[in-house]
């Protein structure tokens, strides 16, 4: 099947939360306060390159399980081990290959690797929570890593953020990076998250659930959750930078 990929099918910005969300407590000091001004047209430097191809990958940038330990005496991290796999695609199905997809995230506790994280869940000395990826001709990734824990927040009294998996697509060019997060099919913090309460649309919360997929998860092993991007058109993947 053939897709023209230079037809644009522009998606229902009405799904879109709005930027001044009280609910949402940061999006408060952060939405604008006067009326938004159009910025010059992109440079030529900022819609090509880089070409991702060209970028040296570790053997283990995208596996999480093995790519902070210092050693092979050293243990691996601990939680539910999961693989979170799928395709990066345009709003016609037409794969994107070759494009850096990066992810971070907290650890089985529900605690980031990162100097301003309090919680007092510990950290795991064999985990460092980032991996990064190329896709393949068809659009492909995958990474292995262990399953994020829910972490309170302070904007109400007992806010909970779901488990969840931030996700980087970096497109054609830098200035066309994406940052969507995956959340898990089924968590019953979903519902509950003032962030995503801002989402008034249900299909679009559905675009950010990985699912479960039985059929590439391990016997013995580990559970396999398939999570689509869609980079373009009124099918695409809600991001949150849009």
């Amino acid at each position: 099947m053939q897709y023209d990929s230079k037809r644009f099918v522009e998606r229902d910005r009405n799904w879109h939360p709005p930027a001044y969300a009280p609910g949402y407590k940061t999006s408060v000091a952060r939405s604008p306060q006067q009326a938004l001004v159009s910025m010059q047209k992109p440079t030529v430097s900022e819609l090509s390159g880089p070409d991702f191809r060209q970028l040296r990958m570790g053997p283990h940038d995208n596996d999480l399980l093995l790519n902070f330990r210092q050693d092979q005496s050293q243990g691996l991290p601990q939680g539910e081990r999961i693989i979170m796999f799928g395709r990066v695609v345009d709003q016609f199905g037409k794969p994107v290959p070759h494009t850096l997809v990066e992810m971070w995230q907290a650890n089985a506790g529900g605690r980031y690797r990162h100097r301003n994280d309090s919680y007092l869940a510990p950290l795991d000395p064999s985990f460092g929570g980032v991996g990064r990826t190329l896709t393949d001709e068809q659009g492909w990734y995958r990474f292995r890593t262990i399953k994020p824990g829910p972490y309170p927040w302070p904007n109400d009294p007992n806010s909970w953020r779901p488990s969840h998996i931030h996700v980087s697509v970096m497109g054609p060019s830098i200035s066309t990076r994406l940052i969507t997060q995956m959340y898990f099919e089924g968590d019953p913090l979903i519902p509950l998250c003032p962030i995503v309460h801002t989402l008034k649309d249900p299909e679009a919360v559905e675009t950010m659930i990985g699912r479960l997929d039985m059929a590439r998860s391990k016997p013995m092993d580990c559970l396999a959750y398939r999570f689509d991007l869609v980079v373009r058109g009124e099918l695409q993947t809600y991001f949150e930078n849009q």
